[in-house]
């Protein structure tokens, strides 16, 4: 999901040579994201080979970033704790 934050499309070979990641194990993180109404697909033929990309939709933003802000209180959390000990 962070590579779609930050490029407007990405195709399924990008996202797997950048994650490095097995086909099927992509696919089935980007179907259930697809599910969630996170991520949107665009399927069509570049000199004629077929080729599938993937963008984030408002959904998946919004969700992407309360998962950081979520992730950045803990961390906040932790160093006071650790400050504290």
């Amino acid at each position: 999901m962070a590579l779609l934050m930050v490029n407007a499309t990405v195709d399924f070979n990008s996202l797997n040579k950048l994650l490095g990641t097995t086909d099927g194990n992509l696919s089935s993180n980007l179907s259930y994201l697809i599910s969630l109404k996170y991520v949107a697909v665009k399927k069509r033929f570049i000199n004629k080979k077929p080729n599938t990309s993937y963008s984030a939709l408002e959904a998946g933003r919004k969700a992407f970033k309360s998962h950081i802000e979520a992730m950045e209180k803990i961390i906040l959390h932790s160093k006071k704790i650790t400050l504290n000990l």
